[in-house]
């Protein structure tokens, strides 16, 4: 499920170290988010992708946040990299990924519609995570690629191994990792009105990603967000959920 990652395809890496972030990363293409164009990203060690500035943040919450930070969480939580880990991060025009993606981004697309041919992509691996206070050696391994045309935009969210949801400042078992409040995962537009929150976000289920998908790839979700419209209340109370078609779920 994961793209090629790692110094091998010549990924940089942030720091080991608690709460950390990348410094900011000038694109090669603006990346529109819904509807707001971007020229600038952090990779943030506690599994989130930024724009406009870093988020050291370690406890999830739910959207939309009130701070106004736009950012694409694919699992956000308490990372520790100084226990073990790396987070490995790039910006591509290989034509080989480029096809992948476009191959892979086509069951997102509703019938139809032009299918993507991305000319540019970002690929953030979250590659054997630890996780804060771990007194164990279970760590998780995600992914989240940002893929464009210029125009049309998407995200993937891709799920290795997930051994862990929560660090002990959340009030997990450092044995075991779990417990407390687990990780969320989906976006924030930073306007208080769009967002999502993946099913399953700040409950034990959240570990599933890595077996569930909305392309009939197990560990596998695509987006598409530069317009994107899927607007869902808090996981905790109930609320209706507007769909994009490339937002349905199997």
């Amino acid at each position: 499920v994961l793209y090629p990652f790692g110094p091998e395809v010549g990924d940089e890496a942030t720091h080991h170290e608690d709460d950390g972030t990348s410094p900011e990363i000038f694109l090669q293409e603006n990346f529109s988010f819904f509807g707001r164009a971007h020229r600038s990203l952090y990779v943030n060690n506690n599994g989130v992708v930024s724009f406009g500035t870093m988020v050291p943040e370690f406890t999830p919450q739910p959207f939309p946040l009130p701070d106004h930070h736009p950012f694409v969480a694919p699992y956000w939580a308490d990372v520790d990299t100084r226990l073990g880990g790396d987070v490995f991060y790039r910006q591509s025009r290989d034509p080989q990924l480029l096809a992948r993606l476009a191959q892979d981004l086509a069951p997102a697309v509703p019938p139809g519609d032009p299918l993507p041919q991305p000319t540019w992509a970002f690929v953030a691996t979250w590659d054997r995570v630890a996780y804060f206070g771990a007194a164990s050696d279970k760590v998780n391994t995600f992914q989240a690629v940002l893929a464009s045309d210029g125009v049309t935009c998407f995200v993937l969210l891709n799920y290795g191994d997930l051994q862990w949801t929560t660090g002990i400042a959340n009030q997990g078992d450092p044995r075991t990792g779990l417990g407390g409040i687990p990780a969320q995962a989906g976006f924030n537009s930073g306007d208080d009105v769009h967002y999502y929150n993946v099913p399953g976000s700040r409950t034990p289920a959240v570990r599933s990603l890595s077996h569930r998908s909305n392309l009939g790839v197990p560990g596998r979700w695509a987006f598409r967000v530069d317009h994107f419209e899927a607007t869902e209340g808090p996981p905790e109370t109930p609320g209706s959920l507007s769909k994009t078609p490339e937002a349905s779920w199997t």
